[in-house]
């Protein structure tokens, strides 16, 4: 058994996988009192044998789960930094590690999963996009503001676009609030659906669409051309190449 720790910029996730099988899992925000919160969750639970982690967050916080990992467990996880290859996926990145781990290991599991090619979208604090031909060449792909951080940077710098609520997303707006929410999570659709239509031709006919991260539902609704949904993409990924991966690694 394997614990997985995926460190993302709004949450830390973890699993505990063996084989096929997804035994325990869990989610932590940062901003609660994280230590506590896994000391809590994983009082009880069968020690794992290894541990093994994705992170884009500093490494601060890598360092508080390498100590949360040692108090329970008595391991060190080790650390997926983005490799040229693996799994079967190469790394389009002239720069291997400047390729986000989280972007990598999503397109390992698409891989596994046996997708073919593929456009992989990851809507949360970021947008990103990536292109992975079948025989797991990765294209390349782009990284813009999710949909929300494109509304708070607007309303961060600007001085008269003041909405007093949330706003809905509408086709043609009257007023400021759902003027600002249409645009910027219709400017995230619209930028998904060229990447795939410009990404189409590289790959040799129409890939699958999969669409994973906290915003994944609303935008999908925004689309004009069928998506599907990836869960714990980066956990799923993670577990793959975590099984080439032999020992633990127990502090002594």
């Amino acid at each position: 058994m394997r614990l997985l720790l995926d460190l993302g910029n709004t949450r830390l996730k973890w699993a505990m996988h063996r084989d096929d099988a997804w035994l325990a899992h869990g989610a932590v925000a940062w901003d609660e009192d994280v230590a506590a919160r896994l000391a809590r969750d994983w009082a009880g639970l069968l020690a794992p044998r290894a541990a093994f982690g994705a992170s884009v967050v500093e490494p601060a916080r890598e360092a508080l789960l390498e100590r949360s990992v040692a108090a329970t467990f008595g391991l060190q996880p080790g650390w997926l930094r983005t490799p040229a290859a693996a799994c079967g996926v190469r790394n389009a990145y002239a720069e291997p590690q400047r390729l986000g781990v989280d972007r990598f290991l999503t397109m390992v599991a698409a891989h596994a999963d046996g997708l073919g090619a593929c456009v992989l979208a990851g809507v949360g604090t970021a947008l990103t996009l990536d292109a992975l031909a079948a025989d797991g060449r990765h294209l390349g792909g782009l990284i813009a503001p999710g949909p929300r951080l494109m509304r708070q940077s607007l309303l961060g710098a600007t001085a008269q676009v003041r909405p007093e609520r949330e706003g809905a997303i509408v086709e043609l707006a009257d007023n400021t609030a759902d003027a600002v929410a249409s645009g910027c999570w219709q400017a995230a659709a619209a930028l998904i659906e060229r990447f795939v239509a410009q990404a189409e031709a590289r790959l040799g006919g129409a890939p699958v669409l999969m669409l994973g991260g906290g915003d994944a539902a609303p935008l999908a609704a925004l689309l004009s051309r069928p998506a599907r949904f990836s869960h714990d993409g980066v956990l799923r990924g993670l577990a793959v190449w975590a099984q080439t991966q032999t020992g633990p690694a127990v502090i002594s």
